[in-house]
């Protein structure tokens, strides 16, 4: 089995547009573990969405369950089944030794985050977190302008549950992702920040400049 990554803590900005390349990949260290599972963590309009578009990834996502399997994106009546099948779905990648999962959802706590890092540390994955650490009131903006809309009720209790991904949950590798200008969270400075073991910039972060509130999903 592979010997364990040093732990990554990793800072982007989002860009002013879609259009804009992430920055370039990792070096794969020498050792590589079976493959990867990446969280993006982060409430709506924090710009999830156009992370992994960004990058031309189709995510495991609960609306695209629930239109695979209601037909309606906005089905909210079967959390329990809509999450048990996307488990599934990542088991099933595992199995078939798929290198690099991803899943879109809000992950808001650790509690919502254990099953996903559980089962991919069963199958020998490193799990990595993408921890949108955007202000609310930039949530708040982006989101009036969705045709799908969070109620701003809804929004503020999703904000008091979420909480920074942390190392000793089991991820390997952190990245944070803000928007330019923005300070890092209270929660996010007294929990990630101050236990990070390491530090790291994101090559091409200068190019990626970062983003126009209202542009990121």
């Amino acid at each position: 089995m592979a010997e364990p990554s040093e732990p990554r803590l990793i800072h982007e900005l989002q860009p002013d547009s879609l259009a804009t390349p992430p920055a370039s990949p990792e070096a794969v260290p020498s050792r590589s573990p079976r493959g990867y599972v990446v969280l993006t963590i982060g409430l709506p309009g924090s710009g999830k969405t156009t992370w992994y578009k960004r990058r031309g990834v189709t995510p495991l996502s609960s609306d695209l369950l629930r239109n695979l399997l209601f037909d309606d994106i906005t089905e909210q009546r079967y959390q329990g089944l809509v999450f048990s099948t996307l488990r599934s779905l990542l088991r099933a990648r595992l199995i078939a030794k798929m290198p690099w999962n991803y899943v879109d959802a809000t992950n808001l706590s650790p509690h919502e985050r254990r099953q996903w890092i559980k089962m991919a540390k069963s199958f020998g994955y490193e799990v990595h977190a993408v921890f949108f650490d955007v202000p609310l009131a930039v949530c708040l903006e982006r989101n009036s302008k969705r045709d799908r809309q969070v109620t701003d009720d809804v929004m503020h209790k999703m904000a008091e549950r979420l909480r920074p991904p942390v190392f000793k949950e089991g991820f390997d590798k952190i990245t944070v992702v803000r928007v330019k200008g923005a300070s890092p969270s209270a929660k996010a400075a007294a929990e990630l920040e101050g236990a990070a073991p390491a530090q790291d910039s994101v090559p091409g972060t200068k190019a990626d400049a970062a983003s126009s509130p209202a542009a990121q999903a």
